[in-house]
This record gives C-alpha cells, structure tokens and sequence, in this order.
C-alpha cells in the first residue's frame, strides 16, 4: 500500500461535563428512493448523505480502504503520547474506535451530526457526541492535543470553513496538530482519455453543481492555505491521486486502484443520490442509468481516472 509519509516531514463538550439527554429530533428519518436520512441534517442543510445500514458498512469500508493508503497510519503528526483527541465527523465511528483502542489512555470525543451510525462497540475511553460542526465548538480552548477531520467536504458549509479551521486551531494545545483528509469529487485522467462525454466526469459536474450553494466541494485544494491563514505551523499537504481501478503500473498504485473499485462503486451513488434526484430534480431512473455507466468507466483500465486525495496537517504555535 502506498505510503504517505514519503513526502511527508511527520513519521458539544468535554468528556466530564454534565451529558444532555439526546435530543428527539435529531432521531427522526425520512426515506428517499429507498435510503434513509436523517430528517433534521436536509432540513438544516448539513448533509445530504444516507444514514442507514448501507451507508454504515460502506464508511466501514472506506475506513479499511485509507488504512490501506495511509499504510494503517491513523495519526501522521507526531504525537507519542496523545491525552485527549477529537475526531470531527466521526460517521460509523470507525477511526475513533481504533484510535481509542491504541491509545487506552487517552480520551477521544467523536463528533457528528447523526447519532444513527454509531458502533455497537465504544471503548471506555470514547465519547460520541451529536452536534452540528456549522456551529461554534463548544469544547474549551487549549484542550486537544489533535483534531482529526476527514472528508467533511460535504458536510461543512462553504462559507464555514475559516471559522471551522480557527475554532479547530482555538481548542488545540498549544503545539497540538490537525490531520485533514478531503477528497476532490472530480473525476480525472492525466493522460486525456476522460472527456465531458464520459459519465464520471458528468457525474463530478452534476454533483458539484447541486451542492454549489451551500458547500465548499473543492475545499481540499486550499487546505493548506486555510491553515496558513489561521497562523499554524508545520503546515504540510500532499495530493494522492487514488485510481478508481487497478490501472496504474506501479504496484503499491495497483493495489490502491483494485481496493478503491469497490469502495467507489459504493461511493458515487451514496454521495449523489439526493443531491441529484432532489436538488437537481434529476429523474431516479436517468439517475440509476449515471450511476450505472460511471461504475462501468471507473472499472476501465484504459480511462486511468481518478480522484484527488488531499492530506494536510498542521501545529498550533507553542
């Protein structure tokens, strides 16, 4: 698996405050074309992504899938002995598990908007907390000695990511990191062979267009300046173009490619479904026909498209 450190220069509140009894509303779901989501997260405008079993076991996959690429690496800063860590958008709760599980002493707060995912199993020394990271953070400042935030593209308003990266940047230690994961949703192909005809890149357009309003989808590729603009240190970023299938010549790529065939064949239509069919009123049947023709060019060696992966850390000055 690809290692990222190659490039690289690095190897609503506290867990003792009083709990809220959790509000009923952020329970209620409505079905959409067979999914189910959270009726609160589309009301407000915070996330248009299922909420259901699917979607559990298909995050689940996408963890195993980065640990793959990030070579089973769940935090890239160094920090040897981590004593409170949130995670951002915690979804299946799969990274806070496993982090919670290899550091024992260490408490871990996960964060999300939707309580219907969480894992049958939480260790101990992990919290789950419902609450909408569009607000201010609660938590106290100079708390977290890291702040992890994966693929929160389509989760935070565009407009909030400033504030996001400077309440971040406000509850760390001082000399504490954030780890940022994005992934660009625009299907690409260094060699030409993936043009506007193709369903993958109609699938990239249509899907960026219906989220234009209200989310930032190509925030990964101003990471770093993000960071830099709240004044932290260290501030490294590197792109990973992840294959959709297993096209590349080098091996490790391969590997990517043929582990991420699957992960995107579940993806596209996860991500898409109710932005598409119920922002851009796109016909469930013409959608079903999109979805079908980009699984079938994603699994085309010859195309050699893929997706940017965007990592990026950073230190809050001492």
């Amino acid at each position: 698996m690809l290692q990222v450190n190659t490039d690289f220069s690095w190897s609503i509140r506290s867990p003792d405050s009083q709990t809220e009894e959790l509000d009923a509303r952020y329970l209620h779901t409505v079905p959409v074309h067979g999914r189910e989501y959270q009726k609160y997260s589309i009301e407000k405008k915070i996330c248009f992504q299922p909420v259901d079993d699917d979607e559990a076991e298909r995050l689940e996959l996408q963890h195993e899938f980065f640990n793959g690429v990030f070579d089973s690496r769940l935090i890239f800063p160094p920090i040897p002995n981590p004593r409170q860590i949130l995670d951002c958008g915690h979804g299946a709760g799969s990274w806070a598990v496993e982090v919670a599980e290899g550091y024992p002493r260490c408490e871990v707060i996960g964060v999300d908007i939707s309580p219907h995912m969480n894992p049958e199993y939480v260790p101990g020394n992990l919290w789950l907390q419902v609450d909408d990271l569009n607000r201010t953070f609660t938590f106290p400042p100079n708390h977290f000695d890291l702040v992890h935030s994966r693929m929160l593209a389509t989760g935070i308003d565009g407009s909030r990511w400033p504030s996001y990266i400077e309440d971040i940047r406000r509850v760390l230690r001082p000399g504490g990191w954030v780890q940022l994961v994005e992934m660009y949703f625009n299907a690409q192909s260094d060699n030409g062979s993936l043009t506007e005809n193709h369903a993958l890149r109609q699938w990239s357009t249509k899907f960026m267009r219906s989220m234009q309003d209200v989310k930032d989808l190509r925030v990964g590729t101003h990471l770093r300046n993000l960071l830099m603009a709240a004044g932290m240190e260290e501030v490294d970023t590197k792109m990973i173009p992840l294959p959709l299938c297993e096209w590349p010549n080098e091996q490790r790529m391969r590997e990517i490619g043929a582990a991420n065939r699957e992960s995107v064949r579940q993806l596209l239509p996860a991500l898409s479904l109710y932005p598409l069919t119920q922002r851009l009123r796109m016909p469930h049947e013409e959608f079903q026909q999109l979805i079908a023709r980009a699984e079938e060019e994603a699994g085309n060696p010859s195309l050699k498209a893929y997706f940017p992966l965007y990592v990026c850390i950073g230190r809050k000055p001492l």
